[in-house]
Order: structure tokens, then C-alpha cells, then sequence
């Protein structure tokens, strides 16, 4: 879609004061996707030359706000790392064609916040941490549960830039399980829920996101039972906070994540007593 109130395109590696009508231009999958009168120039993060994964010496991935979903998907490919399919399968909920894919990027779908949003199911799930960087240069860093608060809403301030997500070492060694599901074959998520079981001290995470406003994400010392996690679930999301819109009822998410819930803590705990 054409962008007529967009009268300037300014290379993010010039710095310029911020002013009102900016925007950050990474893929432009969404900004182009719908009109936007608001905008008046964009801010094109395209040439900064940003490594799209990068693993470090502490064995955390970086993957900066750029990294396209083609260049994420070909990194999990080589990942050493147990938790390195969840990575395809959070790709593959997008059930997008190959141009979104070499377009699309996680910075994007992370700062759009719509609660279907792979990339944020992806690294809530992995205890990522986002890097955040202020027109001033000073930086903050946050975890993704915490950066995205509600359907569309996020922990960044004006002219902030999401500039990549570590996801930490221990993370990427646990076990994981996906679920998801949809009203349609070829639907929007409508509850997409991950578990992680750490091989070290037998935690289990669960993960729940489309189903809710934003990404819960529970963590306990050893597998629960089924009413433990069903009631943990029940106490951390609000009536309120489960979605509600054209691919799925609050009442019938609230089930269907409860439900794929407990499918993943049946797998991962079985798995753990064989």
C-alpha cells in the first residue's frame, strides 16, 4: 500500500533529531500492510549492517531487530542447541508465503505487539531480553514478557529503538514442547502455547501466548500437577486479558490453552521419567 503522507525516507545511520510523524522502517511488512496517516518520514533501519544471529562466548544468541524470518529460520537450522526446532516452529505459525519470510523481521513483529505474533511467543518463551536504545544513546534492557502489555502495546517510549533480543544459554539447552492451533486450517493463531524443561535443575516454563492480551509466561521449580498448572494459568491471566476478535472467543482461547497447556507438561514430564 502506497504511504501518501510519507513525504521523506531518512537512513537511520545518519543520525537526525526525532520529530513528530517518524517511524522505524525494518521490513515494512506491516506498515505497508494498511494506511498511516499519522506517518510523515521513516527511519530505515535496512542498511545498518546488523548481524542477524550472533552467538556469544556465554552461549546466548543475539538475533538483532532485523533478522528476517528466512535468515532466523536458516540460523536454527545450524543452532547446537536442544531448543533449536521451536525456532522453525514459531517460523512456520506465521503461515506466510517466502516474500514475507525474506521480509518480515523479529524487531517488527516484536514492536507491532498483536498478540499472535510468533516472534513474541518465540522469545517470551526463551526468557529473551530485549536491548532498547533511546534518541540520547542510553540504553535499557527488558524482558520480553514484560516488553509487550496488552493487544498492540509495548514498553517503548518515543523514538526508542528495539535493537535486538538475547536469548540466554540456558534457555536454548531446555527441552521444548509447541502447541497451537487456530479456528481455520490456515487461520491466525488463536492460542499458541511453548513449554521448556531445563535439563539442569528440572524447571518447567509454559508459555502462553495468541490466546491472551500479552505473552504469561510461568515458571516452576519442578512439573506441576494438571491443577496446579490449570489454577496457576487462571491466576496470571485476567478475565479481561483473554482475547477477543474475529479467530477466536475469549471463552473458547481460555480452553484451548488450558487444554494444549497440559498436552505440554504431560510431554515434557513423561519424557523427563523415561
Amino acid at each position: 500500500m502506497d504511504l501518501n503522507t510519507v513525504a521523506e525516507i531518512r537512513d537511520a545511520r545518519r543520525p537526525a533529531p526525532w520529530r513528530p510523524g517518524d517511524a522505524w522502517l525494518g521490513g515494512g511488512t506491516y506498515l505497508f500492510s494498511e494506511p498511516q496517516p499519522h506517518l510523515r518520514r521513516l527511519v530505515d533501519l535496512s542498511r545498518m549492517g546488523w548481524t542477524p544471529a550472533q552467538r556469544h562466548p556465554d552461549g546466548s544468541l543475539e538475533l538483532a531487530a532485523t533478522c528476517t524470518i528466512a535468515q532466523l529460520s536458516g540460523c536454527a537450522r545450524d543452532l547446537p542447541a536442544l531448543a533449536a526446532p521451536l525456532f522453525e516452529q514459531c517460523c512456520r505459525a506465521f503461515l506466510a508465503s517466502f516474500k514475507i519470510w525474506n521480509t518480515a523481521t523479529v524487531g517488527g513483529n516484536l514492536c507491532n505487539g498483536l498478540p499472535a505474533g510468533p516472534m513474541i511467543s518465540l522469545t517470551a518463551a526463551l526468557d529473551g531480553t530485549c536491548l532498547l536504545l533511546a534518541q540520547d544513546g542510553s540504553g535499557r534492557r527488558l524482558k520480553v514478557a514484560d516488553f509487550i502489555t496488552g493487544a498492540g502495546r509495548k514498553d517503548l517510549a518515543e523514538g526508542e529503538l528495539l535493537r535486538s533480543v538475547t536469548l540466554p544459554a540456558r534457555a536454548l539447552s531446555c527441552r521444548t514442547a509447541f502447541r497451537q492451533v487456530s479456528l481455520y486450517g490456515l487461520g491466525r493463531s488463536a492460542a499458541l502455547v511453548i513449554g521448556t524443561l531445563d535439563p539442569v535443575d528440572h524447571s518447567l516454563t509454559v508459555t502462553v501466548t495468541a490466546a491472551t492480551v500479552r505473552p504469561v509466561r510461568l515458571w516452576f521449580p519442578l512439573p506441576p500437577t494438571a491443577a496446579a498448572l490449570r489454577a496457576a494459568i487462571e491466576g496470571a491471566v485476567t478475565e479481561g486479558e483473554w482475547f477477543d476478535d474475529i479467530h477466536g472467543l475469549p471463552e473458547w482461547r481460555r480452553h484451548m490453552a488450558l487444554r494444549l497447556a497440559e498436552e505440554i507438561r504431560r510431554e515434557l514430564t513423561e519424557e523427563e521419567r523415561r
